[in-house]
């Protein structure tokens, strides 16, 4: 009598690329995967794709940060433009739901380009095997039905874009009612009459500056000696004041040595030259900064090689260690930036297509959406000196500009950092009104290894807050016109 054959296993199915993250280094390295003509799958566990900065970071933030300067501007600003607005209330309700539906414009948006590129979408959790074989699963979590395997995917190559979570104090574990990430900052039911803000990074100040503006107490704890550590000396202090002229509880070189919830609120005791104070509030947001994650990628098993914080280690193409394994993102080294992992998810996908491009970091602005905004790229004043260059710097401010003057936002500065003996820009720092935009003037001139001189010659329209771009180059040739 014969014995009847077991199944066959399934095989896996071929793709060219594997993209486990749906981010905004995966989805973009998948879309330009997909553009260089590489059968494309994305893995992503969330029920939307564009990861934290779409759905739970840069997005909504911005959304939030905007209406409630819109807020302010009713409150305070807009009598002295001779606007009257009578009696001012906010729905804080409405003001959630304009966020969310911005979110989905983005997400709607991101699910069409993968449609129109003929990119697949794995909806769940993306695990790498040896042999870059990626197994997708759904379920398995806590209380919930257990793991299924939906899909099995052999590829020929892979990129890891596993992105980054917030870090936890031990004392205070995310809940998202009382003890908050950005994802529960985000959706804080009604105005707190105080929040509690550990970290004066920029997640800690965007948001709180959205919380206060709305009418929220704030009280920021840093436990460095200056709120935006590694931001260029001159920019902290004058963002420290223009904060704590808004109304911010600016608390530096403060310890945070325990916390937790209590009947109404939550509470904090911090620590500074010796002395011990107890601070309670509604809500504490946690923002004490991100680390890197390898969220089903088992590093040891695999034997992928990291760094220190588990970040993934990668050279100037985005490869791995491991054969045809790229990684980009948060998970890798270098500033968490939603930007920078677009950036390598393109030089990544674009390598596997047999390009030579190669990834560098010199260019990279970064950008604080507070009110004044902050932005800057390549080396502050003070990496400058440490280094021993000869250098010089010019500054212009934004109480000398007639577009500025005009608006009525005045506060702030931009600044340049110029080699001594070739004026090529070795640093740019801006504070003032909509600096996330001017930035990028100096980021071109940055990619070509531009001079102050380049930028002090290109003529800018007038009145224009780009004005003080031009004039702070003009002002390291000692040729600044309007101060």
């Amino acid at each position: 009598m014969g014995t009847s054959a077991s199944p066959s296993p399934v095989s896996p199915t071929p793709a060219d690329v594997v993209i486990i993250g749906g981010g905004p280094g995966g989805y973009v390295a998948a879309i330009r995967a997909a553009q260089l003509g590489l059968n494309t799958v994305c893995v992503e566990m969330d029920k939307t794709l564009g990861g934290t900065c779409v759905n739970v970071g840069c997005i909504p933030s911005k959304a939030l940060l905007s209406s409630s300067e819109h807020y302010e501007f009713a409150q305070h600003a807009a009598a002295a433009h001779g606007i009257g607005i009578g009696q001012l209330s906010l729905d804080l309700s409405t003001m959630l739901k304009r966020k969310d539906d911005v979110v989905g414009q983005n997400t709607k948006g991101i699910e069409f380009l993968f449609r129109k590129n003929k990119i697949t979408w794995a909806k769940g959790r993306g695990t790498l095997l040896a042999g870059n074989v990626v197994e997708v699963t759904t379920g398995g979590a806590a209380g919930g039905p257990p793991a299924e395997k939906i899909a099995t995917y052999q590829a020929k190559h892979v990129i890891i874009a596993t992105g980054s979570v917030p870090i936890e104090l031990p004392f205070l574990k995310f809940d998202e009612e009382r003890v908050l990430s950005n994802v529960g900052a985000l959706k804080i039911p009604q105005v707190p009459k105080h929040l509690i803000v550990i970290g004066g990074g920029v997640i800690g100040l965007e948001l709180g500056s959205v919380w206060k503006r709305l009418g929220a107490k704030v009280t920021v704890v840093e436990l460095l000696p200056a709120i935006l550590p590694g931001m260029d000396d001159d920019v902290v202090k004058e963002a420290d004041k223009t904060f704590k002229k808004q109304g911010l509880d600016i608390r530096t070189g403060t310890r945070v040595t325990n916390g937790g919830r209590t009947e109404t609120g939550v509470f904090i005791e911090v620590e500074k030259d010796g002395k011990a104070e107890r601070i309670e509030g509604d809500y504490v947001l946690v923002s004490v900064g991100r680390r890197p994650s390898t969220n089903g990628i088992d590093v040891k098993a695999l034997g992928l090689n990291v760094g220190k914080r588990g970040e993934i280690l990668v050279d100037d193409q985005m490869r791995t260690n491991l054969p045809n394994v790229f990684a980009i993102g948060d998970c890798v080294p270098g500033p968490m930036l939603a930007h920078k992992a677009e950036d390598e998810g393109v030089i990544a996908a674009e390598v596997i297509a047999g390009q030579k491009v190669h990834m560098h970091y010199k260019s990279i602005p970064g950008v604080v959406y507070t009110w004044p905004e902050i932005a800057a790229v390549g080396l502050t004043e003070q990496q400058v000196k440490e280094s021993g260059r000869e250098y010089r710097t010019g500054k212009f401010p934004f109480s000398a500009n007639g577009r500025a003057r005009s608006m009525g936002d005045t506060t702030g500065f931009v600044k340049f950092i110029a080699d001594a003996k070739t004026d090529e820009l070795l640093g740019a720092h801006m504070i003032g009104p909509n600096v996330s935009e001017l930035i990028s003037e100096v980021v071109l001139a940055f990619e070509y290894r531009g001079s102050s001189e380049d930028i002090a010659v290109t003529v800018h329209a007038h009145p224009t807050l780009s004005e003080t771009t031009k004039e702070a180059a003009l002002a390291v040739l000692g040729r600044a016109i309007h101060i």
